[in-house]
């Protein structure tokens, strides 16, 4: 609120000595009427400067901004096997059966430029899989998949279309892949954003910092 304010402020008081200035140009007093018209052109430079600061705080609040995707809890079932409950931001939940020694979530992400998310618009994403990984390389080429999708067939698929009609649309500013890869560990909670670069997952508890502090 106090940009907008001080905005308003110079703004008005820019108009105040451009009226001033008018009043004595009437009256043919030349140099009051300079002196006022240069305040009215200081004050409206002011408000410009102020404006265009406020405009690049909007746009870094909205290029850091992280929403929620989901998070997952993990119980361990036997030797490299955990259930996965999945909760995302609408209180829906989902229980996947994973192999392996960690845990891995994909995404498609629709990034948009500064001017998009000044106007409101957040980087758009969708959910793609979650999977199971084994950390060494040859268990990964052997070993069960354990593999899910994480969105329904879509009739209209936005990400597509805006991947074909890219050059058309100016406020897209990318179209990619993301994934983020953790260990499990039977308790282990994690919490998954989506940002600018793409998502982000963190540890949320004693458990999960354990297991990501001693990760090989």
């Amino acid at each position: 609120m106090i940009i907008p304010a001080l905005i308003a402020f110079f703004v008005l008081t820019g108009l105040l000595f451009m009226r001033l200035s008018v009043r004595r140009m009437r009256h043919r007093r030349y140099a009051a009427c300079t002196a006022h018209g240069l305040s009215s052109a200081v004050f409206f430079l002011a408000a410009a400067c102020v404006a265009l600061l406020g405009f690049d705080l909007v746009t870094y609040s909205r290029l850091t901004y992280e929403q929620p995707a989901l998070e997952a809890r993990f119980m361990r079932v036997g030797p490299q096997q955990f259930d996965a409950l999945l909760t995302y931001p609408s209180g829906e939940s989902q229980l996947f059966s994973l192999q392996g020694d960690e845990w891995q979530v994909d995404a498609r992400i629709l990034k948009w430029r500064a001017i998009g998310n000044v106007l409101g618009f957040d980087t758009a994403y969708r959910l793609e899989r979650i999977g199971g990984r084994f950390g060494d390389i040859d268990r990964e080429r052997t070993g069960p998949r354990t593999v899910y999708a994480l969105h329904p067939p879509a009739r209209v698929d936005v990400w597509t279309l805006f991947r074909g009609y890219h050059e058309y649309i100016p406020w897209v500013d990318a179209l990619y892949g993301s994934a983020a890869y953790l260990p499990m560990t039977d308790g282990a909670l994690y919490r998954v954003t989506v940002s600018q670069d793409g998502l982000i997952a963190r540890p949320l508890n004693e458990e999960a910092r354990r297991a990501v502090g001693g990760w090989r």
